[in-house]
Order: C-alpha cells, then structure tokens, then sequence
C-alpha cells in the first residue's frame, strides 16, 4: 500500500502526473494491465496526451491567474487520478483499498501542499517554487510508479 499512498500525495500536488505515471509504467509493461482503460495507456499516443497534459498542468502552474489546487474541479481531478493510479500499484485483491488510500492522501496533501506553497511563495516567488515542486512531483511519481528504473541505475 505504500505506492498507493505515494502516488496519493503526488496526485495531491500535481493532478495528472500520477495517471502520466502509469502510463509510463503501462508502457514500460512495469505494471501489468489489470484496470479498465489500462491497455489504452500502452497506445504511444495516448501515453503521449497524458504527458501532455501533465505538462500543460505544470506550465500553467506558473501562471498568476492558475486556480488554487484545492478548487473543487481540482480537487475532483486529484480524487479521480489518485484512485486510478493507487489501484494500478495496490497488490491484486487490495485494489479497492489502494484507490481509497491513495484518494484520501491526494484530498488531504493537496491542502497540506497548497498552504506549504503558499508559503515558499512569499518568500521565493511562485515561479520558482513551482519548478522545485514540479521536479519533486514529476520524479517521486515516475519512481514510484517505475521502481525499475531506480534499480537499473544501482
């Protein structure tokens, strides 16, 4: 449940990294294909929106007028993708649980994240506290999700 918790304060940050992390595992074929619509993150393109995505989110991250993350449509958009991702890396049986535990750590990080980033703000500017956070997000959940390639690099 570890990775399923994990992956839950990456969603908490970042509300699409966490489905860009499995597509990259998916493809990787680091995890194997036990969830609706799974399949579909092998197909290169669809691998490619979601990287898309997670990068116009972490560009448009650094806009003043971007939205807090603990907006409701940001909330639901982390809720979503944390249950997704925390299923895909919970144990086979225990996938019910790894959504849930990954959900209530993205809901309850998002908070915890956005009052710490509020506070880096003020002292160093959002643009460059969102790079250092983008950074801390985009690799925690590329590593988690693909634990395979921290190992290859040993």
């Amino acid at each position: 449940m570890i990775r399923s918790f994990l992956i839950g304060l990456v969603a908490g940050q970042r509300g699409i990294t966490p489905l860009t992390s499995i597509a990259l595992a998916t493809r990787r074929r680091a995890l194997p294909v036990a969830l609706p619509l799974q399949r579909l993150l092998r197909n290169p393109f669809a691998a490619a929106g979601t990287a898309a995505l997670a990068a116009a989110e972490m560009a448009g991250d650094k806009m003043k007028s971007a939205p807090d993350r603990i907006v409701p449509a940001g909330l639901a958009v982390r809720a979503i993708t944390s249950a997704y991702a925390g299923a895909a890396l919970a144990p086979r049986g225990q996938r019910m649980l790894g959504a849930a535990v990954a959900m209530g750590t993205a809901l309850t990080s998002s908070y915890v994240g956005w009052r710490l980033r509020c506070a880096a703000m003020r002292r160093y500017g959002q643009t460059a506290t969102g790079f250092v956070e983008d950074a801390i997000v985009l690799s925690t959940g590329i590593a988690v999700a693909n634990p395979g390639l921290l190992a290859r690099g040993s």
